[in-house]
């Protein structure tokens, strides 16, 4: 019942990956790696998902219906907060937004669930604590949404209406916790993080059935003072109309980090 996809082989190697396929590696149980829930290799079909930094490596399991077998490369810092996650090692707890490049805000990130078309969605709305500075510029203007657009990012009108995808995007959610938000390298790189916690995000169980559920995460962002924290969904989803109405929100949806979709 255990996946190695040809991408995890080639990283860990033909005999280690016999191993796992045998049982002599495999676990007798686990955690899934996206929705936290228990699993069984004997009885579940189960992915398994290599992440992998600089200089280290983890091997972590999750249900094949939850994501499917990959190899998913990140920074060494979000690794070990990821081995944290895994092994319990880490208090849940927000997490701290990461510097913005080229500005000296940072992105403050909050997620719930949107209702669009009578299905719930698992969504980001990222809103910085200043005014953000084109790079190279230092003048008081506040460019973020127009980055963004440049980005690919499309204005929102109307937040009855699903967010366009955006390609080479994706969020990479490790251990039921929310790791970063990646987009595309300069010059056909590997992802690079476009937002990165400092500690691991909880996220609620719906937004983690939601997720598993869609495949995709959409990315409401909007300027500072526009959304504000708020302490309920509803209050959220009333922000983000007025945001919306007062054309300044944008948005797009994007794969959890290395489904397919992208």
């Amino acid at each position: 019942m255990l996946d190695v996809s040809d991408e995890v082989r080639a990283e860990i190697g033909d005999e280690e990956a016999e191993r796992l396929l045998t049982g002599d590696d495999a676990p007798r149980s686990y955690d899934c790696t996206s929705c936290r829930t228990p699993g069984d290799p004997e009885t579940d079909r189960t992915s398994t998902v290599l992440f992998v930094g600089e200089e280290t490596a983890v091997l972590a399991f999750a249900h094949a219906g939850c994501i499917p077998s990959q190899v998913v490369t990140v920074s060494e810092e979000q690794l070990q907060g990821a081995v944290r996650s895994i092994t319990g090692d880490s208090p849940a707890g927000g997490g701290a937004p990461q510097n913005v490049p080229g500005g000296q805000a940072v992105l403050g990130i909050t997620s719930g669930l949107v209702l669009i078309g009578g299905e719930l969605h698992p969504a980001l709305v990222v809103e910085p604590t200043a005014p953000i500075a084109r790079p190279g510029t230092s003048g008081p203007g506040d460019d973020f949404l127009p980055l963004l657009i440049e980005q690919g990012f499309i204005p929102v009108t109307d937040t009855a209406e699903l967010p366009s995808p955006l390609a080479g995007w994706s969020v990479l959610l490790a251990a039921g916790q929310l790791h970063a938000v990646l987009q595309p390298g300069t010059e056909g790189g590997g992802q690079v993080a476009w937002w990165q916690a400092h500690q691991a995000l909880s996220v609620t169980d719906g937004w983690r059935a939601a997720v598993n559920k869609t495949q995709r995460v959409l990315i409401y962002a909007a300027p500072v003072g526009s959304i504000g924290q708020q302490p309920r969904e509803d209050l959220l989803r009333d922000a983000l109309d007025k945001a919306a109405a007062g054309g300044k929100l944008v948005a797009a949806s994007m794969p959890l980090a290395g489904t397919s979709g992208v």
